[in-house]
């Protein structure tokens, strides 16, 4: 009697192939439960990509701002320049280059940072009587209507 007649033939055992190509191994990751090797592969270049990219913006070659007007400054700093302004105008008594200096603010209407901060540090109350005076002064000096600061200086220039 043969022994594939008699129903006890002889049993292969499976045999897994293990092929070179990116379809074999997927197939193995699939089964011991692991991620593909491309997945790993690509999430480990994108890190590492993201992590140069933000070491050579931030500290070997970070952004550098040269030539740069005081209209392009936040708030706080323009309001610095402003009242440097007025400190200058007081300390060399030259209306046109005051009026060239705020003219990169404002270009159309030189005189309105000037009168604008002079209000808020009026209406505040934190800013220095000093620096009130010398915007008011200044606006004055420019022709700007100044009908709210007008009480904080003594006589107009």
């Amino acid at each position: 009697m043969s022994v594939a007649a008699s129903g006890g033939g002889l049993r292969t055992p499976k045999r897994r192939v293990f092929l070179r190509g990116s379809g074999a191994q997927d197939i193995v990751s699939e089964q011991s439960g692991r991620l593909p090797r491309y997945v790993t592969r690509t999430t480990v270049g994108v890190v590492l990509g993201l992590a140069l990219g933000f070491a050579i913006g931030w500290w070997l070659w970070p952004v550098q701002y040269t030539n740069t007007g005081p209209d392009v400054l936040r708030q706080d700093y323009r309001d610095d320049y402003v009242v440097m302004v007025a400190t200058a105008y007081e300390a060399e008594g030259s209306l046109e280059l005051a009026r060239e200096r705020l003219r990169l603010l404002d270009p159309v209407e030189p005189s309105a940072p000037v009168v604008e901060l002079a209000e808020r540090l009026g209406e505040a109350g934190n800013g220095g009587a000093e620096d009130i005076e010398r915007l008011t002064r200044l606006a004055w000096a420019l022709g700007a209507p100044t009908p709210p600061l007008a009480p904080d200086v003594e006589g107009r220039p």
